[in-house]
């Protein structure tokens, strides 16, 4: 998830807005969020979304959106509060199946000595004074095309103060053992759940595509897209896409 999810989800406003009330959330350590001392266990995470809801004001039924590994708390919410819950849609998430078995240990990459050490000393805000290191590390959200300037320096300060933060890491560590959570309580959804696949622009890996098509098991009522020409963040490529396939499970 990037650091600042309200700059990310920016493409979606203004083709959302005129159908239907929306909210973008930052977890505890992302964006204008402050940090917490709570363990980043998915119950947890999905009790503070439905505690944020609730003294927000906004009233179920909700249609929820998750990306990445935001997949994992958005199932779980739907799990702990299936009456609240309209539909579903992920944008290139994972599976549980997936995250459950998956080796890749980011957070002792991310949370590493030399990592941390570029983070603590400045060299990390440094890096990011260059165009061409800041344009890299867009590089998979379409270089924000669709994110006015102001935004694109916000993203920016929030990725300065945020990355590699104690949340962050805690919730890649616990990455492996809030999917079994998940999985261990899986009950096909009687409410839809459309599942958006990013292509890779044609270099996807085969297991990836493997669990994407057997997510649809998750539910009675699937809906399994790839979308062509896209990185792990779809709506910044093709945002009218996304935008119509959450406003389908809104009109239901």
């Amino acid at each position: 998830m990037p650091a600042n999810p309200y700059v990310d989800y920016y493409p979606l406003y203004e083709k959302l807005a005129p159908y239907t009330k929306f909210a973008v959330y930052d977890r505890f350590g992302y964006g204008y969020s402050d940090m917490t001392d709570k363990k980043r266990d998915v119950d947890t995470v999905a009790d503070e979304l439905h505690e944020l809801l609730e003294v927000s004001g906004q009233k179920p039924p909700y249609v929820l959106v998750g990306h990445s590994l935001g997949s994992l708390e958005t199932l779980r919410f739907a799990q702990k509060y299936p009456d609240e819950v309209q539909g579903i849609v992920m944008l290139d998430g994972g599976s549980p199946e997936y995250y459950a078995n998956d080796t890749d240990d980011m957070a002792s990459v991310i949370g590493g000595f030399m990592n941390q050490f570029r983070i603590k000393t400045g060299l990390f805000r440094l890096t990011l004074q260059s165009d061409a290191v800041l344009e890299a590390s867009n590089a998979n959200r379409n270089g924000l095309k669709f994110v006015p300037d102001d935004l694109k320096k916000i993203d920016t300060t929030a990725l300065l103060l945020n990355y590699g933060n104690a949340n962050t890491l805690d919730e890649l560590r616990e990455m492996t053992a809030n999917a079994k959570v998940v999985v261990d309580n899986k009950k096909p959804f009687p409410f839809s759940l459309t599942i958006l696949t990013a292509d890779y622009f044609g270099t996807s890996e085969p297991i990836w595509d493997k669990t994407q098509a057997e997510f649809t098991s998750w539910s009675e009522h699937s809906k399994h897209v790839t979308v062509k020409d896209t990185e792990h963040y779809i709506h910044q490529y093709h945002p009218d896409l996304v935008a119509n396939e959450i406003l389908e499970l809104v009109k239901k």
